[in-house]
């Protein structure tokens, strides 16, 4: 059974930082790009940032560019997001996800930020980050 679990998530104060961590099972990671998303309450899940299966990062959300860092270590089958200078309007519940559309590999682009959820699968069941004074 393929299963992606996120953790990391947490309170945190505007300016912070978190290490959000994917962890997967049943799924040899190293063959699929892994997208992180994320959702808030009346929200549609939002495509934030990718990663490939070579370490290539995608943004999805320019929003995020220069605070958010996607990574991964094939051999633990992890994948990794740094958030730093943490923003309120960065609160959401954070998943991960792995890229399902042929070739898998890539990271997919071109899309709107909100169009990148069709392209992945596996979803976990996420974790809430918090950016609150």
């Amino acid at each position: 059974q393929v299963q992606l679990v996120e953790s990391g998530g947490g309170l945190v104060q505007p300016g912070g930082s978190l290490r959000l961590s994917c962890a997967a099972s049943g799924l040899t990671l190293e063959n699929y790009a892994i997208g992180w998303f994320r959702q808030s309450p009346g929200k549609e899940r939002e495509g934030v940032i990718c990663v490939s299966n070579s370490g290539t990062s995608t943004i999805y959300n320019d929003s995020v560019r220069g605070r958010f860092t996607a990574t991964r270590e094939n051999a633990k089958n992890m994948a990794y997001l740094q958030l730093n200078s943490l923003e309120p309007e960065d609160t959401a519940v954070y998943y991960c996800a792995a890229h399902l559309s042929s070739p898998v590999g890539p990271c997919p682009w071109g899309q709107d930020y909100n169009d990148y959820a069709r392209y992945f699968g596996s979803w976990g069941q996420g974790t809430q980050v918090t950016v609150s004074s």
